[in-house]
């Protein structure tokens, strides 16, 4: 789809194929691309009559290619097409250990290019969906619809977040339409079919199997995709992915590429959460999501022992932002979010996809373990803007761990405050040395570090850290949780006694 003005190319969104100046086909192709699967073939020889035609006879009318023009730049590090969310998926291959693929070729500054990607249409009078990435910065959307005939396009509305868009077209007489499925149902191993238009080549169908559920890619709140194995490249970003009724399940997003071609690792934005988000741009042309302000981070088995939880699930809040929907709430480092509403909370993605849903102003109920029991608070959800993000999981994951044993503590003194940069109101116990192979150390703590807090009792200085670790310890508990300062984050991290 539109990952055309973007040079770096592994982990890619499927970029639609670029076109710089007056060229007419796609920029490049990769040799080893688009070849179907073992498990494809296996799968059309095992479709209940086996062929999947009716299913693509249905469906094949509907898809769309969307082509944008858009004015190219010398540098795109910055401004290619929707580069945050590229600039995420890269962020999170490399922590997978994946390796950068080449760079492709970068348009010169004042020309412009082309960027083809896909689409389906989902009601008669013309309103198709495709990606947000596919037609971000365009100057000109085309539309192509499957019997070749060419309408100028026009943006209804766009959600960056979720990377999803709705374009419309008018045409002179209804338009085939596609229906949406209902990806909950969907299970590893069942059948399903990408189609789209990759490298500009035409309409494309490719079968597969469901490789895999919830996949987070840290792009976004909305991360949930669906991995699948049907052979997606450069141009599909937008079409639709189709279950054995041909009903549309997905919107085919991204993909994984060392070389730029289907290696078979792709993904698509469930139908479930494509559908509501769809339905909100048809009717307003933006999405205002929800905000809490809150940085929160998982709940590990030591957390829930620290605090009393019978099992690890919620969303632990390492730190409120002040003046937000949840300081005003009162809601506190050290609660731990079990549900929002009516819907629990299992895991920090849950949070984010639930406030992420609310809009601004709805008037909600937050429920949060603290103290051994669990306490409702009333929340005024918040706006979302540029300058702020709604429930978040913070980024450093590998943080969670806790001094328990192994670690000398210091007082704060004026000399300590000014290396660390802290203000003369913050104040706690700082990590004065790590000792080797002790669960501090096996943890990350590191020298400089400042406890805020152990077990939620809030600690000023050496002598209070201290006696409230022992305090856990005397009261049998399985594991201590402290809340620890290192330069502007905060986070909280515990060790197992035991472990000690």
């Amino acid at each position: 789809m539109s990952n055309i003005l973007n040079r770096r190319r592994s982990a890619a969104l499927l970029g639609a194929a670029i076109i710089v100046g007056a060229a007419s086909l796609p920029y490049a192709f990769e040799t080893s691309s688009a070849v179907a699967s073992p498990a494809s073939a296996a799968l059309t020889n095992n479709a209940s009559n086996g062929s999947f035609a009716s299913v693509v006879d249905a469906d094949k009318p509907a898809v769309v290619t969307i082509v944008t023009t858009m004015k190219a730049v010398a540098d795109t590090s910055d401004t290619a097409d929707n580069s945050e969310m590229q600039e995420q998926f890269k962020h999170f291959f490399e922590q997978q250990g994946i390796p950068t693929p080449r760079q492709a070729p970068s348009p010169q500054s004042g020309e412009h290019a082309q960027a083809l990607g896909s689409g389906f249409i989902i009601s008669p009078d013309g309103y198709i969906v495709t990606n947000n990435h596919v037609i971000a910065n365009a100057t000109d959307i085309k539309v192509t619809l499957d019997d070749g005939t060419e309408l100028p396009a026009k943006l209804v509305g766009a959600d960056t977040k979720a990377d999803l868009a709705v374009v419309k077209v008018d045409a002179s007489k209804p338009l085939p339409t596609m229906a949406w499925g209902d990806s909950s149902k969907l299970k590893l191993g069942d059948q399903i079919l990408a189609i789209g238009n990759p490298f500009g080549i035409g309409t494309t169908v490719t079968a597969g199997i469901v490789s895999a559920r919830g996949r987070d890619l840290h792009s976004g709140p909305y991360d949930d995709f669906i991995q699948i194995d049907a052979p997606i490249n450069h141009g599909n970003s937008g079409g639709p992915l189709v279950d054995h009724d041909g009903n549309v399940v997905g919107i085919n997003t991204a993909i994984y590429s060392p070389n730029g071609g289907s290696v078979g690792v792709g993904f698509a934005i469930p139908s479930d959460e494509a559908q509501k988000i769809v339905a909100k741009l048809q009717k307003s042309g933006s999405i205002d999501h929800g905000y809490l302000g809150v940085q929160i981070q998982p709940v590990t088995q030591d957390v829930a022992d620290a605090m009393g939880l019978a099992k690890p699930q919620g969303a632990l809040v390492a730190d409120v932002t002040k003046d937000s929907p949840a300081a005003n709430a009162g809601l506190k480092a050290g609660d731990i979010v079990t549900s929002v509403g009516n819907e629990s909370v299992s895991t920090p993605r849950d949070l984010s996809r639930f406030v992420a849903d609310l809009s601004p102003g709805d008037k909600e109920t937050v429920t949060v373990w603290r103290g051994g029991k669990s306490v409702d608070l009333a929340v005024a959800i918040g706006g979302n803007d540029d300058g702020v993000q709604q429930a978040a999981a913070k980024a450093d994951e590998k943080a969670q761990s806790g001094p328990k044993i192994g670690v000398a503590l210091a007082d704060l003194t004026p000399e300590v405050r000014e290396k660390l940069g802290l203000a003369q109101d913050v104040s706690g116990a700082v990590v004065a040395n790590v000792a080797p192979d002790k669960p501090a150390a096996k943890a990350g703590l590191q020298n400089g570090d400042l406890i805020l807090s152990v077990n939620d009792k809030t600690v000023h200085d050496a002598s209070e850290a201290k006696n409230a670790v022992a305090a856990a310890a005397k009261a049998e508990k399985k594991s201590v949780l402290l809340l620890v300062q290192r330069g502007e984050s905060k986070t909280f991290v515990a060790v197992p006694f035991a472990a000690a």
